[in-house]
């Protein structure tokens, strides 16, 4: 037995005894030392070493006569009597190696230490931990230990994940199948490794409880079980889902190395938003983080594929864990608005609209060219805040012969672009409003439609509908008319340069004089009709480069009790009247807009300091209001018989559908909206708008407490207090910054008194001021 085959054959076998003896474990007189029996050798073997075939089929040959002869000597008993003949003898006892469930996802392994009532033991763990445990928590008992040392429990361990190798599981399967034969972990240890001893035992119970393909349980009494191979075709499947499962997995451990990656590099070289979206199963998970942080799931697998990836990334399954991540790796800025992803705010136009858009500027014809008025004769001042997109309106005044004064609101008339029903109409109708937010603006209309056909501009021709009113003495309204016009706007002002206007008192601007003296007329006659006057502080924030980690915020606060705001707003509230008058003495369908009056009158708030403190308290009792499509209905608050809001059509949809219904009736042609037609839309108008008006608070309050962090410690705030909520905590209002917050404030201060504070936190993210009285 020289020759080259026999010495290889001698060497393989030497190799394979060398390797894998040198992982069993030999405590004293409790475990032997056997050689493996050669479904191990075969297995590694196949794996490791590069043979030529003759030495496979001999190795082969012996490891199936070794089967053969293991096979036959055990005889393979019935399940049952497999169970009947072993539970007898694994009765708890000192001294005892067992494994226990510690919980649903843990297994331990113990030494039995003494009865601890009854039924139960106290055992002492691998962990150092000594506790009681129920014999329905024991899932195995190690055979052949009689008085085990539990300072041994760790080495045991560590021998038996040497001795592991899930993967010769496959080949005992295979001889059982074929056999039809159940089988116990200590008669899996025998074909497994060729020994029933303590450690071989408990590796082969590990393999069959651990095992999700190739067995299942079969009967099950204590802790004693009887495992069965599965059938081929249900094993086939089972590998093909773990397949699936193993390939899972490695993409997620590769897509959070790309996570780690990203997250540790400094802002500035993070990979941009796009990189995230170029490969396809990147992207799914992406998207499966985003829909985690605003809470927009579509399917439980996208709640499952993030929470997997927070918890791979050792973060908590919490909206907050997902958006900090994403704004960690760089796929979020750090002011990231989620309401415009939780909303599904489309803040793009798709390239249908746009063309239909182009289109409309380039070919569109006006229909009401032949009865427009040409008033460009007038002095037109168009007042806006500085930053306004879209400019709807525009004022005109004089003063008549006989002393009365007769004003015009100029109205943009996008109507005369958009036809109703149209694909631009549509879309106007399915966002409902444009959305004003300190980060940007997104109109209702494509904004080169608005902006260049639609909008009044300083010193052009500006198709209109113009709303002219005389006004008696005493501010109510003496005639009106409606017509389609064309006007040339003179000023652009902002409010603060009207304001300085009007405190200049400069006789080339008379027009001006006399539409605060309508002003002021017309707010008189409100009042004595029981109209409320709610003008408070305004805020208006505008944030430059949002995206960047710290933009720059620039912040308004605006006194509606302003002359040039209470000019304009006065303005608008009397065309609102005079368009509701229209309608009604015509019969047209349109959205009136009504509130009933509230029970307290407003002399029950006299004592209240005018303003803001006066304001709030008006807004606490405030019902509200009502929309009706038939005929007008009192504005209480406002202190009119009717009101339409007719002033901001590129803007409010609902104002553009005044404008289509009262532009149809000045044509002699019947109105495109019933009254029905009208309700059914202004449902689905007034959901959008709250929720557009939703997303600019939350986003202007967000801004605030922003700036409100970045201030100096130490800086001081003048507050209202506007009222108590209870005992000595109040409710305040910070005017410098015209933001709302609460504190408790000293005994002795009285609504409307205004003291200093400090701010103690500012947390935007999670809507956090805390202030403080000094």
């Amino acid at each position: 037995m020289n020759s080259p085959m026999a010495s290889r054959v001698v060497t393989v076998r030497s190799f394979v005894r060398s390797s894998l003896f040198s992982s069993h474990y030999h405590p004293p007189t409790i475990f032997s030392s056997r050689p493996l029996p050669l479904i191990h050798a075969n297995l590694l073997f196949r794996r490791g070493l590069s043979l030529v075939d003759s030495v496979l089929q001999e190795l082969n040959a012996i490891r199936a006569a070794k089967l053969v002869r293991v096979t036959n000597k055990m005889g393979f008993p019935s399940n049952k009597e497999l169970v009947d003949d072993k539970v007898e003898k694994r009765v708890l006892q000192r001294g005892l190696l067992l494994e226990f469930r510690k919980d649903s996802q843990k297994h331990l392994l113990a030494v039995a230490q003494k009865p601890d009532g009854k039924k139960n033991w106290m055992v002492f763990d691998q962990n150092g931990v000594t506790s009681s445990i129920k014999p329905q928590q024991v899932t195995y008992i190690v055979p052949g230990i009689e008085d085990f040392n539990h300072e041994d429990i760790a080495d045991f361990i560590r021998k038996t994940r040497d001795l592991l190798d899930p993967a010769i599981l496959e080949f005992a399967w295979e001889e059982l199948l074929e056999k039809n034969k159940s089988v116990t972990a200590e008669e899996l240890a025998e074909i497994l490794y060729g020994s029933r001893d303590p450690l071989e035992s408990y590796c082969s119970h590990l393999l069959l409880s651990e095992d999700d393909v190739y067995f299942t349980v079969s009967e099950c009494k204590g802790s004693y079980t009887v495992y069965h191979p599965r059938p081929s075709v249900l094993v086939e499947e089972l590998l093909k889902r773990k397949c699936l499962k193993e390939a899972s997995e490695k993409e997620l451990e590769e897509f959070v190395q790309l996570l780690t990656s990203a997250k540790s590099k400094p802002p500035s070289s993070r990979p941009p938003k796009c990189s995230w979206l170029s490969e396809e199963k990147i992207e799914r998970k992406i998207e499966c983080l985003e829909a985690y942080a605003v809470d927009t799931f579509t399917t439980d697998e996208q709640r499952q594929t993030a929470g997997m990836v927070l918890k791979a990334m050792g973060l908590q399954k919490t909206s907050s864990a997902a958006m900090n991540l994403l704004i960690d790796i760089g796929y979020f800025p750090v002011h990231v608005n989620l309401d415009l992803i939780k909303f599904n705010i489309q803040t793009k136009y798709s390239d249908e609209l746009l063309s239909a858009a182009e289109s409309l500027l380039t070919v569109a014809s006006d229909p009401d060219k032949a009865n427009r008025k040409d008033l460009t004769f007038l002095k037109v001042y168009a007042i806006d805040v500085d930053e306004a997109d879209e400019l709807d309106d525009a004022l005109s005044a004089t003063r008549l012969q006989d002393g009365r004064i007769k004003v015009w609101i100029h109205v943009a008339d996008p109507s005369c672009l958009v036809q109703p029903h149209s694909i631009i109409d549509r879309e106007a109708l399915r966002r409902g409003t444009s959305i004003f937010l300190p980060t940007a603006t997104f109109p209702m209309f494509p904004e080169k439609l608005a902006m260049e056909g639609m909008s009044l501009q300083q010193g052009n021709l500006c198709k209109a509908v113009s709303v002219s009113v005389i006004l008696h003495q005493d501010g109510s309204i003496a005639e009106y008319t409606i017509d389609n016009s064309i006007i040339r706007p003179t000023y652009m002002l902002t409010y603060e340069s009207a304001s300085e206007l009007l405190q200049l008192n400069l006789e080339e601007e008379a027009e001006l004089r006399i539409l605060s003296e309508a002003a002021a007329l017309r707010l008189e006659w409100r009042r004595q009709q029981g109209a409320i006057d709610t003008a408070t502080i305004e805020t208006r924030i505008k944030v430059s480069d949002p995206d960047d980690p710290e933009p720059s915020i620039s912040l308004y606060v605006e006194d509606q009790s302003d002359p040039a705001m209470r000019l304009v707003s006065e303005m608008m509230i009397l065309c609102g009247e005079a368009v509701a008058t229209f309608g009604s003495c015509n019969n047209l369908s349109l959205p009136y807009r009504g509130q009933p009056q509230s029970n307290i009158s407003a002399s029950a708030f006299s004592h209240l300091p005018e303003g803001p403190v006066r304001s709030s308290a008006y807004v606490k009792i405030m019902r509200a209001a009502e929309m009706d499509f038939r005929k007008p209905s009192r504005h209480g608050v406002l202190g009119v018989p009717g009101y339409v809001q007719f002033t901001s059509p590129i803007r409010r949809y609902l104002d553009l559908l005044a404008h289509y219904q009262v532009k149809a009736f000045l044509r002699g042609e019947p109105l495109p909206f019933s009254a029905g037609e009208l309700e059914g839309m202004a449902s689905i108008v007034n959901m959008h708008v709250r929720m557009a008006k939703k997303l600019h608070n939350s986003s202007l309050r967000y801004w605030l407490l922003e700036y409100l962090r970045r201030q100096p410690k130490e800086r001081k705030y003048r507050a209202l207090i506007l009222r108590f909520i209870k005992d000595r905590l109040a409710a305040l209002l910070l005017v410098e910054v015209g933001v709302q917050a609460s504190a408790s404030v000293s005994v002795g201060t009285q609504i409307g008194d205004e003291i200093k504070v400090v701010i103690d936190e500012a947390h935007p993210r999670d809507d956090i001021l805390t202030v403080s009285e000094i």
